[in-house]
């Protein structure tokens, strides 16, 4: 019988990531890797798979991972989808979030970086 007392969400904490907090604020990167992330993820949502081949890296979850402990949430949805095999699967596509914007934009207000990344 477990009797532990629930635990308590910490302030900031990111949904559905235990023991992960969100910094409030975006405190930036010089990552190119990062930057070309950051401007797919400006465009519109991309797959997991295409974010790997377009910002060079061969791990999109682990890029995703970092650009979240800089202070964005980079929303991952599962969707429903057939692979070239006709199996079903549920690959991820990643977005930014309303928020995760407006933290980027005042990163690239407080830089005078602009969008020309």
């Amino acid at each position: 019988m477990n009797t532990r007392p629930p635990k308590e969400a910490k302030p900031g904490a990111v949904a559905g990531r235990p023991n992960y907090t969100t910094p409030a604020r975006f405190a930036g990167t010089d990552n190119p890797r990062h930057l070309r992330a950051i401007t797919l993820l400006l465009r519109g949502p991309i797959a997991r798979e295409a974010l790997d081949q377009r910002a060079g890296c061969a791990n999109a979850p682990a890029l995703v991972a970092e650009l979240r402990r800089r202070g964005l949430d980079v929303p991952c949805e599962r969707i429903s989808f057939r692979d070239r095999d006709g199996n079903p699967c549920r690959p991820g596509v990643y977005h930014f979030s309303a928020s995760d914007r407006r933290k980027v934009y005042a990163w690239f207000a407080d830089t005078d970086r602009g969008l020309a990344l």
